[in-house]
């Protein structure tokens, strides 16, 4: 595949607007699927379920097999649009997307066209300096997940080199929410930067509202990012690309960034854009052309004749508005308040992602300064490293019962990292790799003073130094007692002793 050529960013916005949208999808966690009674690969209780377990003759698209409404995910739904800030329609309808989804059996999705429950809202992000942006959204509406299929053969785990294919039909039928946001103007060089704000307070929304995982890893989360340009002092809008299916917040972003690119540079060579979706590729961070990009018409929607249109009752709305959580904005402020930050660290954990993250940590039981530097700190640099979001290589509880060992004095901050590695490794709980590492601090007074001896033997004169006042002497005795205890002893408990052993002497 040919390289894209790009042009410089700040190059390309003195020559274009960048005008964006967003079509993020939210997997629904209720127990069963969104129009079948099979269970949900989306619900915590079934992740990780073999292939083609999880399945019923409506997800199958087997003849005779009528579909009908998950309540629980009406309900859901009706909260993510007030969440949103949008109106609930009286009365809404299913419409059949006739499109061929080789992993959706009855080659046609049931979605919501023009009569979608949720309309007309709008939800406000926070950059990284605080400037409050508003998202303008058009509709949140109901649909199903089509299947997953896996590509075998080849060297890259994608369908270009593959021998065949395997279809999972688990995920068919998986209740979806699609927002899809109408164009945002004004993005300018924040475009990246807004695309992944945006995506962030779509997950904590959701989090919040406790209807779905919202694992963007899992698939649970998924942003489709629409980009186009326009020359300044244009008023006609550019063709827009549709790049698919990004599963990381930092994706997002890069994502816009390059679109941005690719497309101004095409324009400045006179070339036009392909109105078309785009696949992301993580490993190099460059999009490459999907299919050309349907417009409604040639979907072929029409009214789902074997569903009634969904007609939630005022009194159910209004019931499911006052058991709304608190808005985005409003649970910052508080738990920033709370966790008593500084509004540098607060933008440090807000903009890495981990919000909810740190949250969870000090629910669990962690003091919010010891979350804060676990997720910012350590699990930020291991997931940079593995190319991987922070979010899924350690739970929250796991954070928090590694921040117990700490604090109890089992682990100094060398052995709590060792821990954390193999934890991340899936070796077991933080306890369970203690355990089978033999990484507990050493709390023997006595091994401790037989290491702090054998030190002082090879440096006789530093109890006398310590004794006439120059007490960072025994830095270097307690720099030869951690090397020989392989770090599994507690410096300031070692710093004491050594004192000790002056005053008596």
């Amino acid at each position: 595949m040919a390289k894209d050529r790009l042009m410089d960013f700040d190059k390309a916005l003195e020559l274009f607007e960048p005008v964006l949208g967003f079509e993020v999808h939210v997997e629904l966690n209720t127990r069963t699927k969104m129009f079948s009674g099979a269970a949900n690969p989306a619900h915590a209780d079934n992740h990780g379920a073999e292939p083609n377990t999880l399945v019923a003759p409506v997800d199958m698209g087997l003849p005779g097999a009528l579909p009908t409404v998950n309540e629980q995910a009406v309900r859901y739904s009706i909260s993510l649009g007030l969440a949103l800030g949008c109106s609930i329609a009286p009365s809404s309808r299913f419409a059949r997307k006739n499109y061929f989804y080789p992993d959706l059996g009855k080659n046609y999705q049931i979605s919501q066209y023009d009569e979608p429950i949720a309309f007309d809202g709008q939800v406000e992000v926070e950059l990284s300096d605080g400037t409050a942006v508003t998202i303008p959204i058009e509709r949140a509406h109901m649909e199903e997940d089509a299947g997953k299929l896996t590509h075998i053969g080849g060297s890259t785990g994608r369908i270009q080199g593959a021998e065949y294919s395997l279809v999972d039909y688990n995920r068919a039928g998986v209740p979806l929410v699609e927002i899809v946001t109408r164009p945002i103007f004004g993005a300018e060089d924040r475009a990246p930067e807004i695309a992944k704000a945006y995506v962030q307070t779509i997950r904590d929304i959701v989090l919040a509202l406790g209807i779905s995982e919202a694992r963007m890893e899992r698939g649970n989360l998924r942003c489709d990012a629409n980009v186009s340009l326009r020359p300044r002092g244009q008023e006609k809008l550019g063709t827009r690309t549709e790049t698919k299916n990004v599963n990381s917040m930092r994706s997002v972003e890069r994502a816009v960034r390059y679109e941005i690119q690719r497309q101004a540079a095409i324009l400045e060579a006179g070339g036009a854009i392909i109105q078309e979706t785009r696949h992301w590729h993580e490993d190099t961070g460059t999009t490459s052309p999907g299919r050309p990009k349907s417009d409604a018409d040639d979907y072929r929607y029409f009214p789902e004749p074997d569903l009634l249109p969904v007609a939630p009752a005022a009194a159910l709305v209004e019931e499911l508005r006052a058991a709304l959580p608190e808005p985005p904005a409003a649970r910052r402020r508080r738990l920033k308040t709370e966790w008593g930050f500084t509004d540098l660290e607060f933008q440090d954990v807000v903009n890495g992602g981990l919000l909810a993250e740190v949250e969870a940590t000090v629910a669990a039981g962690a003091p919010a300064a010891a979350a804060r530097k676990w997720w910012t700190g350590e699990i930020t640099r291991i997931a940079n490293a593995q190319g991987r979001e922070a979010a899924e290589l350690v739970s929250p509880a796991d954070v928090a019962a590694l921040q117990a060992l700490v604090d109890a004095g089992s682990l100094n901050d060398k052995l709590a990292r060792q821990v954390l590695e193999g934890v991340i490794a899936g070796e077991g709980t933080p306890r369970d790799v203690v355990d089978a590492r033999g990484l507990a601090v050493v709390s023997d007074d006595g091994a401790l003073i037989a290491a702090i001896d054998d030190a002082l033997a090879s440096q006789p004169d530093v109890l006398a130094k310590i004794r006439d006042g120059k007490v960072q002497a025994a830095g270097a005795v307690i720099g030869a007692v951690m090397k020989a205890m392989k770090g599994q002893a507690d410096a300031a408990r070692v710093r004491e002793l050594i004192l000790e052993r002056a005053s008596a002497s």
